[in-house]
């Protein structure tokens, strides 16, 4: 007691605050969505006990209180946050399996609570499980596709929610990867030689995804591949010029478009006020890797984000595919089908009369025995 007495009062604070932290658990992870309430109900017992496990990581057992609260009380007022923890503790766990369980729990309380505040936020998670999941542009796009997917719909189902700033950043970055993916694939027909397939890809990307940090290389790609196509073509090389021009000031190719321009004896554009602000915003605030990330990224599944845009309005719309330029459409698929049906009335003798019936000109087996003599031998 001599001891305690001797030590200023400022440690002695300092120690006090310390035991209560400790006492707290302020170690763990706390559940993102606890009832403040002191209420000594049953099925407040289950879901208090249900939080503690999954701040624990005993995720199983939280789920298996969760489902009982849920069988025993149907009619609690927990219902609908013991629905939302089951989702959360597949979640939290992690594994492939928990998160495609994780998918399946939010969309079933999106479904059954679409007005609770909670269904955007669970929304939200459905697009992170499959952004966390995203891939470098060469390999599987199947999380990209459909984190683009989970995150336009948050912000079409919930234009006003807290999480849109959030979303619109993880949509950017997702559809800097998809764009990047189709700009590879369009520079691989480019360099193999098939210049409309190239094109192809490479307009889809400058028309879709405006964002992309490569659409105007993609543009100035754009018009030099129009030039090889023939002059049938040069409105669509003089329009990617221009859009370099107008849209993307910052470029390193816009002193390069004007003079194409000036060559073709074509209008060069003035500058978009808006998109000059939003392309320098955007390439100001680019993180260019270095040259270990470089190194490093030979080995990471992981695609590096750091050239998406950071500001402007994602796309919005699914990329479709579209036909290469030259190609027209099959004037079979331009007719109509129909499915009408007419019935005439057959007078006179008719092809059933006139030729021979094909049933009896079945093909001989390899047998030449008759029926019942092959079943006189079995």
């Amino acid at each position: 007691m001599k001891a305690m007495s001797r030590l200023p009062l400022a440690s002695l604070t300092g120690l006090a605050v310390l035991v209560m932290l400790l006492a707290s658990g302020c170690g763990k992870s706390p559940y993102d969505n606890p009832i403040a309430n002191n209420s000594q109900q049953p099925d407040k017992i289950l879901f208090d006990k249900a939080v503690e496990n999954i701040e624990r990581h005993r995720y199983e057992l939280a789920r298996i209180t969760l489902q009982t609260l849920i069988n025993t009380y149907p009619d609690s007022e927990y219902i609908a946050k013991a629905k939302l923890a089951i989702a959360d503790s597949w979640y939290r766990e992690g594994t492939s399996e928990g998160l495609a369980q994780a998918e399946a729990e939010y969309k079933d309380f999106i479904t059954f609570f679409p007005n609770m505040e909670e269904a955007a936020e669970s929304q939200l998670k459905i697009c992170q499980i499959h952004y966390n999941q995203l891939q470098k542009p060469d390999r599987d796009p199947i999380h990209a596709v459909r984190a683009d997917q989970e995150c336009r719909q948050l912000l079409l189902r919930y234009p006003n929610t807290v999480f849109l700033d959030e979303t619109q950043q993880l949509l950017r970055n997702v559809q800097e990867v998809i764009a990047e993916g189709e700009y590879r694939v369009g520079m691989f027909y480019v360099k193999k030689g098939s210049f409309r397939a190239g094109v192809n890809r490479l307009q889809s990307v400058t028309d879709h995804y405006p964002l992309f940090s490569k659409a105007d290389e993609s543009l100035w790609l754009l018009g030099e591949n129009y030039e090889k196509l023939g002059d049938n073509f040069e409105d669509q090389q003089v329009a990617a010029y221009q859009k370099i021009v107008s849209d993307y000031p910052m470029s390193p190719y816009v002193d390069g478009a004007k003079e194409k321009l000036s060559a073709l004896q074509r209008e060069t554009p003035e500058t978009d006020p808006e998109r000059f602000e939003l392309h320098k915003y955007n390439v100001e605030h680019r993180t260019e890797p270095g040259r270990m990330s470089t190194f490093w990224g030979i080995f990471r599944g992981k695609p590096d984000l750091g050239m998406a845009a950071k500001a402007g309005d994602p796309a919005m719309t699914t990329l479709m595919p579209s036909t290469p330029p030259g190609i027209q459409a099959s004037a079979a698929a331009a007719v109509e089908p129909t499915a009408d049906v007419t019935v005439e009335t057959i007078s006179g003798p008719s092809a059933l009369d006139s030729e021979p019936d094909a049933r009896l000109n079945q093909p001989q087996t390899e047998s030449s025995e008759t029926p019942a003599e092959q079943d006189e031998q079995n």
